[in-house]
């Protein structure tokens, strides 16, 4: 069980920021550490007047676990992590697909507070659903059915007796294989191919408070509205696109990090 943050106020620290889909520990290795040390810059920039930081999935291009062992590397990211939840900033995580093994780990040495699916909250007086953005088209079936089975406690327990060397090297070239396949950045489908959009317009339905709908996983940034005061923005990724998403209270926005230059582009 995670721990609740022993919250700090800080006068100024009013913005809450969104970020996914960094798949850190994807090769080649050195792009990952390029991207992680961005990403790094990034994090101590916003110290200064985040509040919140949500981590909206596939932080890690794989992670997993064991009872006394956990994946190698990420200490620059880890160790800012654990400077921004002392510091009072408190960090959130929804796994994403390639995540979803993160424990007791991280929410006992930083604070790290894990919502295992989709979470409907309240920020600063307006509401949020807040999710990875995966698994949300009813007729991919397969894709459900593998996850219900990464998520299953006995399939979990029965993969961590495998050596952490063999499990890890499996992970790797299946992240590898899928990429191959299916890519590693996406682009827009159109507001009806959508699946993230097409959830959002049913679930509003049922929910019409809902004002910021807030995905990540599909690697581009969209902000779409789909109705006066409800809009569905997919964060993008910090593989190609280097994109997060920042609420100060009032109004949502889209913005760039740019590589290497320390720059914010608004979008």
């Amino acid at each position: 069980m995670a721990r609740e943050p022993d919250l700090i106020e800080v006068p100024g620290r009013t913005n809450i920021y969104f970020a996914s889909d960094l798949h850190l520990g994807m090769q080649p290795a050195g792009d990952s550490l390029r991207r992680e040390k961005l990403f790094v810059q990034w994090l101590l920039e916003i110290q200064r007047d985040a509040s919140e930081l949500w981590l909206l999935g596939d932080v890690f291009d794989y992670w997993f676990e064991y009872k006394k062992v956990v994946p190698r590397g990420f200490t620059r990211l880890l160790g800012t992590l654990a400077n921004l939840s002392d510091a009072g900033v408190e960090i959130h995580l929804i796994p994403g697909n390639h995540d979803i093994w993160i424990f007791d780990y991280l929410p006992n040495e930083i604070n790290l507070i894990v919502h295992r699916k989709r979470i409907r909250k309240s920020l600063s007086g307006h509401h949020f659903l807040l999710g990875h953005g995966d698994g949300l088209y009813p007729g991919d079936r397969g894709y459900r059915m593998l996850q219900g089975i990464f998520k299953n406690r006995l399939m979990q327990w029965i993969y961590a007796r495998i050596h952490p060397n063999g499990s890890m090297a499996f992970a790797h070239w299946w992240s590898k294989k899928s990429r191959m396949k299916h890519g590693t950045l996406g682009s827009f489908m159109g507001e009806e191919n959508e699946h993230q959009i097409q959830f959002a317009k049913k679930e509003l339905v049922k929910h019409p408070d809902i004002e910021y709908f807030v995905f990540g996983h599909r690697h581009i940034a969209f902000d779409i509205r789909i109705a006066e005061n409800s809009r569905v923005i997919c964060l993008g990724d910090w593989i190609g696109n280097f994109t997060y998403g920042v609420f100060d209270g009032n109004e949502f926005r889209l913005e760039q990090y740019l590589p290497g230059k320390g720059e914010v582009i608004r979008k």
